[in-house]
């Protein structure tokens, strides 16, 4: 049972003690929706084990606080621990968190001056098909409706406009094969593989500002396979390559890129997910980011479900307590007073007090 009135860093520490790794959500989905169902001022709808509350109060507009109660697989990092300040356990940064704000916001506000919906979903710590906002984007976009989103991924108390989009390319050589004691008579395509290397260790990312935010691209290798046997000389050899791009290219513009970069090579497209753009001139966003932000915003340099809401046509940016360089680390932790801290700064946009 979670106690929605307990304070936000005793609720994430409750959180972070009930396992939900990706995949295995069920016990923690079902205690959120337990806890939301007590609310009267909510309406608690749920699809396998995403669970979605909304206020019907008839407001002007719209919002959506969204986030994921999936983890990484954990390492010894569970049950949680509170120890200078710091709450410590796996999920405690990405994005449990940013979870119990969510749960102290839908239990504190029930007179939001926007109507508001509350959205926790499943499996976003894995493979894109398996998400659980999208699955909800597909067969329920109208409980995904709203004027503005707030994604509660860590930022560590900073607001992060849009995010990049990433893009996995398969950049392929070939050879022949040939017994290795005779290896002049094939060609290594292992070695071939060298000039992938090349163009990767010589290229340059941009760094483009995009509606006022800088962000910093990144072109790596992340796997290289090759071989046959030892006593081969192989035939063909794969560098697996990660972009992630800025958002003012689109997929299709991060694909034609590559094949640039990689010209006279054979490049496979293995997977892809659109950036998002900022967004910050939109009055909800720039309203969001004057009363919580403070003015500040910085650009997503990663990529995050805001680019679900982009898609869906919905303003999104990304606001949670919690500093992501921790996240998925078996040490991560979250400081208890950003916890509260974006509590407070939430609480008080919410019923109109900043």
């Amino acid at each position: 049972m979670l106690d929605l009135t307990s304070d936000a860093a005793e609720l994430t520490a409750a959180l972070v003690d009930i396992r939900s790794e990706s995949g295995d959500e069920r016990i923690l989905a079902d205690a959120v929706e337990s806890a939301l169902k007590a609310l009267p001022h909510l309406t608690v709808t749920r699809d396998g084990d995403a669970v979605v509350a909304r206020t019907e109060l008839g407001r002007p507009r719209r919002v959506v606080v969204a986030g994921h109660i999936d983890t990484v697989p954990i390492v010894d990092n569970v049950p949680s621990h509170v120890e200078g300040g710091r709450l410590y356990g796996c999920g405690t940064t990405d994005m449990k968190a940013g979870v119990a704000v969510q749960l102290k916001l839908a239990a504190l506000v029930t007179e939001p001056v926007h109507d508001v919906t509350y959205v926790f979903y499943d499996n976003e710590e894995v493979d894109a098909s398996r998400n659980g906002l999208l699955r909800l984007a597909r067969s329920h976009p109208e409980w995904l409706a709203g004027d503005f989103a707030i994604l509660m991924e860590p930022t560590d108390g900073v607001i992060e406009g849009g995010c990049q989009g990433t893009m996995r390319v398969e950049v392929v050589t070939r050879g022949r094969r040939a017994h290795s004691a005779r290896s002049w008579m094939g060609e290594n395509a292992i070695h071939g593989a060298g000039a992938v290397l090349d163009v990767l260790r010589a290229y340059t990312p941009r760094e483009p500002e995009v509606e006022g935010l800088r962000f910093h691209e990144g072109l790596n290798a992340v796997f290289i396979e090759g071989g046959v046997a030892g006593n081969v000389i192989p035939d063909e050899c794969v560098v697996k390559v990660n972009y992630r791009f800025a958002p003012d290219l689109s997929v299709a513009d991060a694909e034609a890129h590559l094949r640039e970069v990689f010209d006279g090579f054979e490049v496979r497209v293995v997977d892809a997910a659109a950036p998002a753009r900022p967004g910050l001139d939109d009055p909800s966003a720039a309203a969001f980011v004057s009363a919580v932000g403070e003015g500040r915003a910085r650009a997503k340099l990663g990529w995050t479900d805001v680019s679900r809401f982009s898609e869906l046509g919905v303003p999104a940016v990304n606001y949670g307590p919690g500093d992501p360089v921790l996240a998925h680390t078996k040490d991560e932790y979250a400081e208890i007073a950003k916890i509260r801290e974006a509590e407070e700064r939430m609480v008080a946009w919410l019923t109109g007090a900043r």
